[in-house]
């Protein structure tokens, strides 16, 4: 699909985040992604395909270009708004600290790169509480800090 990212990792390559980050987290060491209780887990997932199938692929560059600039600010606006008022209904079930629970997750993972594209998009967020609480929270983590979005080569300038 011509799309990031990509992870070429003992001979293979894998796209697709989900599938990246499940990988990483069945073969290496380290805080596990995934719960291991099977609802929380599920939870995880839920909530993970939610923003990188519900609202993410929706602010693809390919996608914004059909859209042209004109439509572009609203089109994003509407679908990252609709998402997250779906979100922050289950995050009201599911959060301690982070996403589900007080253990980072591969659905803590997806929610700060979203945020940081509701925040590019000019969305208020003033009406998801939860889940700018749970943003706040991760950027407070080094790693978070270190690999947010904002931090990358290809990251937009700030408008």
């Amino acid at each position: 699909m011509k799309q990031v990212p990509a992870l070429s990792i003992d001979g293979i390559t894998l796209s697709q985040s989900l599938a990246i980050i499940q990988y990483l987290d069945e073969t290496q060491p380290g805080p596990r992604l995934l719960p291991e209780d099977a609802k929380k887990r599920a939870q995880v997932r839920m909530i993970s395909n939610h923003i990188t199938s519900g609202i993410q692929p929706l602010q693809n560059l390919n996608v914004l270009q059909k859209i042209g600039d004109e439509k572009k600010l609203e089109w994003a606006q509407h679908f990252i708004i609709s998402g997250f008022q779906a979100l922050e209904n289950v995050l009201q079930q599911t959060a301690g600290r982070y996403c589900v629970g007080d253990e980072v997750t591969m659905a803590d993972l997806c929610l700060v790169p979203q945020v940081y594209n509701a925040e590019r998009f000019k969305v208020d967020l003033t009406p998801f509480p939860t889940i700018v609480k749970i943003n706040r929270n991760l950027l407070e983590l080094e790693a978070f800090k270190l690999s947010h979005p904002s931090c990358q080569p290809d990251a937009p300038p700030e408008p």
